[in-house]
């Protein structure tokens, strides 16, 4: 019995309900059947590949009901697979749409969230797993395992990125097959390259078995690759794009060969296309060199040092806070935890039921975070126990805002909400929100200001409630929304840029726009900040440089300039400046300290290779930092510049 998979030694588990969902009877059955699939190497069979079918396109509903209905139509294909981009916004209305289009198929089938499905999830990725019942599959089949795993980027652009729970489920998947010998088919949303954050994690484990090939989508292209040696393809997707009817893969293992042909449904199965030999490849002695993330950079710079580093075994997809010698943290399976500032170690933790996104705030003795659970939560900072709990309609993404004992927050209900801290009393309720609200919100002149991904942002009266103003940038695309940024203010004005790369600067008390300009220098996307005197707004351009903008300037005027340079970058988390010195954090898990007068680079530290969130400095050479998978670091450094 020890030598079944931990996923199956571990009946299906419903948080909700506390209990095991999956009688023992069924349970019984299903590992007589994975036992009986290990003696079955071998033998042929056909299922279909379906990938990024984008429920919420214009065309996507009736292009995959032509799918579905010819994969019924056909007593050949034996299984379906499909490899996310299941959705084109994530929406909980369009992943219940796409469920229902689903249940129609009457193969069984296994599904995979993508990119599309996550980052703009007004949920949190919650749905999906809610809507599909997970976010990951393992099954047999005729003696090969099929595995897959969810991707991002989850709640915060960047690259891809394998959830970290993801990545454990997988290796303790793999670690425990009653036969270590089969072959194994992985499945993804994302190529297994560096298009994802972390491609090396799971490459490495699936290494560590008899891996012959991946399926993915995400390019919605049909292309043959090769991942550190193991056989992969990326299927088109099933949408029509300039074609008059959409489309999938049809797959054949036979006789130790995968073969892909295109089907058009209810036309015609085009000729094979690919056809990839399924072996058993000689990982431990390859001797091929393959691409790696190098950290080389933290030998560049001895004046910074890591003090101790906590390795989550879940995402952490938010900012820290701290209380006294504490850090406060937050992950993806729901928990609020505590660290010890001096040696990282754990002091406490309180569970929520969903995911996390949102970066806790602490105040008067109290930490406040919002969860996809739908609710807010306050707990004491010093013991961690439940204060108060409030419920919204829908999941909480935003960060919290504590000013004078009001909690300022939006979710994903079409509400922004002002607490009382030491209560959790509704002091008052904004129901007017476009969409849903990821941001942490901005306390300026007696006005809270955010913006939502419903292509607004919104000033209240932070007394009330009662909207001041509110301004659209004028775009039909949502993904073009003033949302993830986090707005500052100075001079009377309130700054923010956006993923259609502009820079705007608002009156603060009427909305009327200042200016609104694109840099010349550069693609301002989502990551910004405000300097500590006030008079320049912060920017990281997608294509690595950070510029300093004039807070007082009519016109888009940058009046510094950072010697930083990174690469292609899309953090979206906010730049901090503390003590002159200016906090930049990027999507392959690098800060970068720069001098607040000069623009040149203090040091650099690379913890991960994942996206960072905003850091948050400690004192005056002390600074935590925290990536995606998992990592919180504290780094300590001198104060002269190298």
């Amino acid at each position: 019995m020890s030598t079944l998979p931990a996923w199956l030694l571990r009946p299906p588990f419903d948080y909700d309900t506390g209990h095991t969902c999956m009688n023992i009877r069924k349970y019984t059955a299903l590992l007589f059947l994975l036992l009986l699939s290990s003696l079955c190497h071998g033998q042929s069979f056909q299922f279909a590949f379906v990938s990024d079918t984008h429920v919420g396109n214009p065309t996507a509903q009736e292009d995959l009901e032509h799918t579905i209905a010819d994969i019924n139509a056909n007593p050949n294909l034996e299984f379906v697979v499909i490899t996310g981009d299941i959705t084109e916004f994530g929406s909980d209305e369009e992943l219940k749409q796409a469920k229902q289009l689903f249940d129609t198929l009457k193969k069984p089938w296994y599904i995979l969230p993508g990119n599309h499905d996550s980052n703009w999830s007004e949920s949190g990725g919650n749905s999906f797993r809610t809507v599909f019942g997970a976010e990951t599959f393992a099954f047999t089949h005729k003696g090969y395992l099929f595995a897959g795993t969810s991707s991002g980027p989850n709640m915060r652009m960047g690259p891809g990125q394998i959830p970290r729970e993801n990545v454990v489920w997988l290796d303790s998947v793999l670690s425990h097959m009653p036969d270590p010998g089969m072959p194994v088919i992985y499945l993804n949303h994302y190529p297994q390259d560096s298009s994802l954050n972390n491609w090396y994690d799971v490459v490495d484990i699936l290494k560590k078995r008899n891996t012959q090939l991946i399926l993915h989508g995400h390019g919605h292209n049909n292309r043959e690759y090769r991942y550190d040696g193991i056989p992969a393809v990326m299927g088109r997707s099933n949408l029509r794009a300039k074609e008059e009817i959409g489309g999938y893969n049809i797959v054949t293992f036979n006789s130790g060969i995968a073969n892909f042909a295109v089907r058009t449904p209810g036309i015609e199965t085009k000729s094979v296309w690919l056809q990839v030999p399924l072996t058993k490849h000689d990982f431990a002695h390859d001797t091929a060199t393959y691409h790696r993330p190098s950290f080389a950079v933290n030998k560049l710079y001895p004046n910074v040092k890591l003090v101790w580093e906590y390795q989550d075994d879940s995402d952490v997809g938010a900012g820290t806070a701290s209380y006294k010698n504490l850090v406060i943290a937050t992950n993806t399976t729901g928990l609020i935890y505590a660290l010890d500032q001096k040696t990282g170690k754990r002091k406490w933790a309180y569970r929520t039921k969903g995911k996390i996104y949102s970066t806790p705030a602490v105040a008067n003795g109290y930490v406040v975070v919002g969860s996809s659970d739908n609710s807010i939560y306050c707990l004491s900072a010093k013991t961690g126990k439940l204060v108060w709990e409030y419920k919204a309609q829908k999941p909480v993404l935003g960060s919290p805002l504590v000013e004078q004992g009001v909690v300022y927050i939006g979710a994903s209900d079409g509400h922004f909400r002002a607490l009382n801290i030491k209560s959790g009393q509704l002091l008052w309720d904004f129901d007017q929100v476009s969409s849903f609200v990821v941001t942490k919100p901005l306390l300026y002149q007696g006005k809270v200001y955010f913006g939502s991904w419903g292509n607004e942002f919104y000033a209240l009266d932070a007394k009330t409630g009662e909207l001041a103003w509110k301004w659209s940038n004028g775009s039909s695309n949502r993904m073009f929304s003033p949302a993830a940024c986090y707005p500052v203010a100075a001079n009377g004005r309130i700054f923010i840029v956006a993923p259609d790369r502009y820079m705007t600067a608002l009156d603060a008390n009427t909305g009327t726009v200042v200016w609104r300009e694109q840099l010349k220098e550069g693609r301002v996307r989502e990551s910004m900040g405000i300097s500590n005197d006030g008079k320049l707004v912060y920017v990281k351009t997608m294509d690595g440089q950070v510029y300093g903008v004039s807070t007082a300037d009519n016109t888009l005027q940058v009046d510094w300039k950072s010697a930083l340079q990174l690469p292609y970058e899309l953090a979206p988390s906010a730049i901090v400046e503390q003590d002159k010195v200016v906090y930049v954090p990027s999507h392959s898990g690098m800060i970068s300290a720069v001098d607040r007068q000069s623009g040149e680079v203090l040091w650099k530290y690379k913890s991960s290779n994942s996206l960072m969130n905003p850091a948050m400095p400690l004192g005056k050479n002390k600074v935590i930092v925290s990536t995606m998978d998992g990592k919180i670091a504290c780094l300590e450094f001198k104060p002269e510049q190298r």
